[in-house]
């Protein structure tokens, strides 16, 4: 049997979800080959002697490029057995499935699909949500992939770092409302031995890696292991970086942990911090508030760890008021250069079994499902704030090559003149010392 895996898009980094199910697929004998239509074309070949064509699907984008790939996969190999697999594919299954996919899986998918290949498992429903496995890691294999020379890098004080991405958990113990993984894992987390983590850092740092991302949806999750891990890092790999994400409420109750963060060689934090308003904060059940956020900027800054915070800009209860005090927020918390410009054009997305669709006032702005968007569409009561996102999308979205600053500066200017009110000041555009950003400009 030959298994052809296909990643659409991941963000830039050399997919996790192909190295991985591809290791667990050749310790059974099985063929596989590795495409990543990012970097890569689809062959004929490769194509027609495939017996079983797995798609990769951990985000909105990468299942948007997907399904028109499966439909020419289908029709150019009617007899492969078709499957999706990872967090955006239980969220999409009826789709899915009228487009020929026989198999969909969700978030600890590796057994699943073996099973499907190798014992021929008959086609059953994802039922992730009810059922999720504890699976024995291994590590991934990345030899059938590009190399990471080809895939975003870590930009830091005009420097340009190859970087490797891998994953010590996955999952996440808490539910906020707006978020894909919840529908798949509910609140439950699963780690990865610290060994499985660190033999394939090691891997690609043989392979040229000077930075790694750790793609958990939050690190602190598991903070021992999250300790343990970074010292063992940084005890193996000196002069290697590494960035990570943590919620908001997780930096504020581990602050301990930040000096061990810069210095094992945290290049920089994520966290989705969403919005500086607390009622879309407790909409969207993030655990923190605008003071709490404010708090988390002063103690990295504190301890010398870069903070890089990615917002939610546009919801049904964001107002041109609110939108501007985002912009003033950012700007007077010094965090210009930390925040991506796209960040600032966000629109929040309701996939297939959002937690959101529990809010009346949400359902009473929004249409039904699109089969072309993966989305519940929905319109703001207030036109001018969507006119005001859409022409955010043209400044962040086309001038990708602008300076962070440059392109803060036009967004101020465009939301001032939206909103009608009077540009209080220019943002202050000093420049300052470099902060360690990924050259990706998309992330969902």
């Amino acid at each position: 049997m030959r298994v052809l895996l296909i990643s659409t898009y991941d963000m830039g980094r050399q997919p996790f979800g192909l190295a991985s199910p591809a290791a667990w697929l050749r310790r059974r004998g099985v063929e596989v080959t590795c495409v990543d239509l990012s970097k890569q074309t689809l062959s004929e070949a490769a194509l027609r002697d495939a017996g079983v064509i797995a798609f990769f699907l951990p985000m909105h984008t990468a299942t948007r490029l997907a399904l028109p790939v499966i439909d020419r996969v289908r029709a150019a190999n009617p007899a492969a057995r078709l499957i999706a697999y990872g967090v955006y594919a239980p969220l999409n299954e009826t789709l899915l499935r009228q487009h020929g996919v026989a198999d969909v899986l969700g978030g600890e998918f590796e057994q699943a699909l073996v099973d499907r290949v190798v014992a021929a498992a008959p086609p059953a429903s994802s039922s992730q949500t009810t059922a999720l496995p504890r699976l024995q890691f291994i590590v991934p294999v990345r030899d059938g992939l590009p190399p990471l020379s080809r895939y975003a890098t870590l930009q830091v004080a005009g420097e340009r770092r190859v970087t490797g991405y891998t994953e010590a958990s996955r999952g996440c113990k808490h539910r906020c409302r707006h978020c894909p993984i919840v529908p798949v894992y509910d609140g439950r987390f699963r780690v990865i031995p610290a060994d499985v983590v660190l033999a394939d850092v090691r891997a690609q740092v043989a392979a040229g890696a000077r930075h790694v991302t750790f793609g958990d949806p939050d690190f602190f999750n598991g903070i021992r292991h999250a300790a343990l891990l970074v010292n063992a890092f940084a005890r193996e790999f000196p002069g290697v970086t590494y960035d990570v994400t943590i919620k908001i409420e997780h930096l504020l109750k581990h602050r301990d942990m930040l000096p061990v963060l810069r210095d094992t060689g945290c290049a920089f934090v994520t966290s989705a911090v969403e919005s500086v308003d607390d009622r879309v904060l407790e909409k969207l059940e993030k655990g923190h508030t605008r003071a709490d956020f404010e708090h988390v900027v002063q103690l990295c800054r504190d301890a010398g760890v870069t903070l890089a915070p990615t917002f939610v800009a546009f919801t049904p209860w964001t107002t041109l008021e609110s939108y501007l005090e985002l912009l003033y927020a950012i700007d007077r918390l010094d965090l210009v250069d930390h925040v991506a410009p796209i960040q600032l054009a966000i629109r929040l997305l309701i996939p297939q079994g959002s937690r959101m669709l529990e809010l009346e006032d949400l359902r009473g702005v929004t249409a039904p499902f699109d089969p072309d968007t993966l989305i519940y569409p929905w319109r703001h009561p207030d036109p001018c704030v969507d006119e005001l996102q859409a022409e955010i999308v043209q400044h962040v979205g086309v001038k990708l090559a602008a300076s962070r600053r440059e392109l803060f500066a036009r967004v101020w200017e465009t939301a001032h003149r939206q909103a009608g009110a009077v540009v209080p000041r220019e943002p202050d555009l000093t420049p300052r010392a470099a902060v360690p950003y990924l050259n990706e400009p998309w992330y969902c």
